[in-house]
Parts: C-alpha cells; sequence; structure tokens
C-alpha cells in the first residue's frame, strides 16, 4: 500500500504542480492530480490527489481519493480512500471513506471514518507515539 513505486504510478494524470512551483489562490480541476510544490488556498479535484512528501499546503482539500507524505494544514475531505503515508503531516479534520494511516506520520485534528454515523474520534499520533516511547 505505501510501496515507493505505487506513490508515483497515478494513470491518467491531469495536473503536476512540480516542486519548484508556489501556487497562490483555489485550484479546481478534474481528474489525477500531483502536488509536489507549496500551495496556499484552496484545493479541489473530483479525481486522486497525490502529496509529495516534500509538498506543503495550506489549504482545504477536496478529492474523491488521496494519498497524503507530505505537510498539509487545512481539512481534508476525500469521498473514497486515503492513504496516509508515515512522512505526513496533517494540522485540520479528516473525513474519508476509509482511511490507511501508515506508522509514524502526525495527524492533528478530528476524524470521521466512515458514512454517515456518528462516529468520530480524536486523533494526535504525536502525543500517542511520545507516549508508547515512555512506557517503553
Amino acid at each position: 500500500m505505501f510501496k515507493k513505486e505505487d506513490m508515483h504510478n497515478i494513470k491518467d494524470t491531469e495536473t503536476i504542480i512540480g516542486e519548484s512551483v508556489i501556487l497562490e489562490g483555489d485550484f479546481n480541476g478534474h481528474g489525477n492530480v500531483v502536488v509536489e510544490g507549496k500551495l496556499n488556498g484552496s484545493f479541489s479535484t473530483d479525481g486522486h490527489v497525490l502529496v509529495g512528501e516534500n509538498a506543503e499546503i495550506n489549504a482545504n482539500i477536496t478529492a474523491k481519493s488521496a494519498f497524503i507524505s507530505g505537510k498539509i494544514s487545512g481539512n481534508i475531505n476525500v469521498e473514497e480512500s486515503l492513504d496516509i503515508a508515515r512522512t505526513a503531516f496533517i494540522k485540520g479534520d479528516i473525513k474519508a471513506q476509509s482511511i490507511a494511516v501508515e506508522s509514524g506520520c502526525e495527524i492533528n485534528g478530528n476524524v470521521k471514518i466512515g458514512g454517515l454515523g456518528d462516529k468520530q474520534m480524536q486523533i494526535n499520533t504525536k502525543a500517542r507515539n511520545e507516549k508508547k516511547e515512555e512506557l517503553e
């Protein structure tokens, strides 16, 4: 699920925001998007979004599905699945149908998984990992 070769294998990529690009404003797109640079504003696509390890996003993200391995400050709302890599740092609320989280990432916000139920939990993996280290 978190193999490096899978992270960059998005079929039919419509847009690539390269590592040297700083995008200010609202991004509304169709299709799959790869973000390796910096984005400030809002971000929306009806496809898959891949946020690279060096990407820095200060925006709310709306997408069909996503793979996050960079830094995000903003809420994430994905219609289907969300994969969060160990290098990810997320400060904001997350809503997705399903979520896979790799050990080592940091999430600070509310996480809502699944359908219309009221299942909601507060997650702070950094604090959880620090407490785990204290116990060892």
